[in-house]
Parts: structure tokens; sequence; C-alpha cells
């Protein structure tokens, strides 16, 4: 059986996703034993420093990896702001808003407007997980230059203390927002959620999604692809070799003339 596919995130954007998921991972786990008293007393100095440095050393791909991809693809980094998160909504992107809460909790009894690529409520969820690793990356090299870029103190840079209580603080929140956004990411993204069922393979995959499921839940963004052929692929079952269907309809209508 031949099924139809469209490609949605890049080599790029998948590494750079799967970089900062595994990151987020060893970030929490790390920062358990760093900022939380209990848990630091119950493990004793040794293994809290340990966890010190498992942190900090996680904090460099988390920060540098985006960064790259920042730079490396700008027009990408553009297409991220202007077009996704901060693209103007229009009523359909009301309409999904509103439903949002009812959809999670019976799914198959709400109708929910097409979207575009992005929909509204994820793109509210994005920004906010974006902004949120900003300041948690800014705050945290603040905490870290302070006691020492190096181990033993070395590369310090001492800020003062009304400096180093902000820094905890927007640290703390800024954690606390990423991680009540990032279990909702995970739920819905990682397809525990029935209706997202599958769509891990965008990030943890090839980055394809099937043309019906684009069609469910992002139908104008699937019409757009489908209709112009771009990044649309015709795969069989168990064959991982794709036919690009653009290249077919090109192909087509060369011979027609």
């Amino acid at each position: 059986m031949v099924e139809k596919y469209i490609k949605r995130h890049s080599f790029l954007a998948r590494f750079t996703h799967g970089t900062a998921a595994v990151c987020c991972v060893i970030l929490v786990i790390s920062g358990i034993f760093v900022f939380i008293p209990a848990a630091n007393n119950w493990a004793g100095p040794e293994f809290t420093i340990a966890m010190r440095w498992v942190h900090r050393i996680a904090a460099i791909p988390f920060i540098l990896v985006p960064l790259y991809a920042f730079f490396f693809s700008l027009k990408g980094a553009k297409h991220l702001f202007f077009h996704n998160i901060f693209g103007k909504w229009d009523k359909d992107d009301y309409e999904f808003a509103a439903k949002f809460l009812p959809y999670l909790f019976a799914p198959s009894k709400v109708h929910m407007p097409p979207q575009r690529e992005v929909k509204s409520m994820q793109r509210v969820a994005d920004g906010i997980l974006l902004f949120a690793g900003i300041f948690i990356a800014l705050s945290g090299i603040v905490l870290w230059l302070n006691t020492g870029l190096l181990p033993g103190g070395k590369w310090a840079v001492h800020f003062s203390n009304e400096t180093m209580l902000v820094a905890k603080i927007v640290h703390d929140i800024s954690f606390l927002v990423f991680i009540v956004f990032g279990l909702g990411h995970v739920y819905l993204g990682g397809g525990i959620f029935q209706p997202y069922r599958g769509t891990a393979r965008l990030m943890f995959g090839d980055g394809k999604v099937s043309e019906a499921d684009a069609a469910y839940h992002w139908g104008y963004w699937a019409n757009v692809k489908i209709a112009t052929g771009e990044g649309v692929s015709e795969e069989q079952k168990g064959n991982n070799d794709p036919v690009l269907i653009k290249e077919a309809i090109d192909g087509v209508k060369a011979n027609k003339r």
C-alpha cells in the first residue's frame, strides 16, 4: 500500500530539538540535587558537586546547539519568530484557542477548525518555552560565572548579592514555567494524547507526517503542500525509499510536451 507523506521538519530542526530534549532531562535531574537543599543534603557533598558539573556540562549543548541552528539558518529563525510564534492570528486561530481545553478532555466530540503550519496554542506554548529557556540560560550563566567557570573557582566573575538573588529567582521561576509547558509539550507532541499518536516521528524520526495526519492537524498547511508537491513523497509500507511526488509530476509534464 502506498501512502503520501509530507516533510515537516528538517534534520537541523530535529537535531536541535533532540539535543534540547536530552539536555533538559539531564538538567532537571541534576538540578534537583544542585538547587534543592533536602536533595543535596541527602546525596552528600561529593555527589552534589558531581551533579553540579553534570548540570553545567549539559547546559553547554542546551545553549550552543540552538544558537548554532539560529545563525546557521537565519531564514528559518526569522520564519519561526515572525511567521509562527508572533504570526498574526485569524478567526480559526482564535476558535482553536477557545476550544482547546474542551478538546483535550473530549477530542472526539469537539470539532477543531483547520490550522496553518503551527496551531495557535502551539505558537503560545512554543514562545513561552523559547523565552523561558533563554531566561534559564542567561540566569544560569550568571550563577555559573559567580562560582568560577572552571573547577576550583577559576575564571570567576563575581556579581553583587542583588544580582545573584535576581538570577536565582529568574532561574527558578523560568524553570517552573519551562517544566509546566514542557510536560504539556511531551503529552501532546510525544503522542500520549490519542489524536496525536504517531507524531513523535516528526521530531524523533524522519520528520515526515502522513497526509491524513497533516490534513487533520494542519489542514491549510497540508493543502498547500499537497497542491504544490513541495516536500511530498510516496512511500510503500516497509519501504524506506521515497518517490518524490513533485519530481513525478514534473516528469509527467515533461513527457506531455
